[in-house]
């Protein structure tokens, strides 16, 4: 994902530097024009926008954090720090109040909306936090990448993901319990889908997933470990302003995703939910 973006932004015009902890994955970046740092603080020594898309929150601390090799360590005052993981808002809190302290900003801006994000770099949608301003400043880069709604203060962006993946987990779960339903049941499942995709059961959710489960394309999208990661971020407790969360479909929603990966499944994406239903009901993967 990260690549994608900045390619977008090489494309764009930007000059751009960037690291990858496994250096043959930025081959195609430098071809394309970019220059290769061998840290996050070197990076960030060369910018005055520093991107960061990694897998959860302790890549997050690492990348950002470390005293010696963060971007944070290297970024020169009035720099930005954005990060795109879905991570933790608490976090992000912290990364915001250490930017600030070192007279930089920070802004979260976790990737939302589609599974062909990944390899498009592009997103429908970001809920992106901190200061209003600086979301505003970012508006040049962000047009090449997708469009972002600031939803508040330092934190508020990875709140608005996880509560998006509480939403997606549940309709994907409904999705895969009614296509299961529906063939055991001896209906045309295509054209079920079709039907009440038209009534009250219809939804975003239906649009992108349906056929895909239809056909069976599960490995289409993002590693299913990634929603049990953001799932389990919700049910945390003591997250500052979230003491305490009472999620009882989120938990069941993990466990159902969780099922799918001790199968040896983790790989796949999250339309491969209705093989946990199948193996529940004997019917196989």
């Amino acid at each position: 994902m990260g690549g994608a973006m900045a390619k977008h932004l090489l494309a764009a015009g930007f000059a751009v530097t960037v690291y990858a902890r496994t250096p043959a994955k930025a081959e195609s970046l430098i071809a394309a024009g970019a220059s290769l740092a061998d840290s996050p603080a070197a990076v960030a020594a060369a910018s005055d926008v520093v991107f960061t898309m990694v897998g959860n929150p302790g890549n997050v601390r690492a990348v950002v954090l470390d005293p010696t090799i963060g971007a944070l360590a290297g970024l020169r005052p009035g720099g930005v720090l954005v990060d795109c993981t879905s991570s933790s808002p608490s976090l992000a809190r912290e990364i915001a109040a250490a930017a600030s302290a070192a007279g930089c900003y920070a802004v979260n801006a976790p990737v939302s909306g589609a599974t062909s994000a990944p390899a498009t770099g592009r997103w429908p949608s970001s809920p992106a936090a901190g200061e209003e301003a600086v979301v505003a400043w970012l508006a040049p880069l962000f047009a090449h990448l997708g469009t972002a709604t600031h939803m508040g203060a330092p934190g508020s962006g990875h709140s608005s993901k996880i509560a998006n993946q509480i939403a997606v987990a549940g309709a994907v779960v409904g999705l895969g319990e009614s296509v299961a339903f529906a063939n055991a049941a001896g209906l045309d499942a295509p054209l079920f889908l079709d039907a009440v995709s038209k009534s009250a059961a219809g939804s975003r959710v239906m649009d992108i997933f349906g056929d895909r489960v239809l056909r069976r394309e599960f490995g289409y999208g993002g590693s299913v470990r990634y929603i049990v990661k953001d799932l389990g971020m919700a049910l945390e407790v003591g997250d500052g302003q979230e003491e305490t969360n009472v999620l009882p479909g989120a938990a069941l929603y993990r466990q159902m995703f969780t099922a799918m990966v001790a199968n040896g499944d983790g790989d796949l994406s999250l339309q491969g939910l209705i093989t946990v239903v199948e193996r529940l009901n004997g019917i196989g993967k």
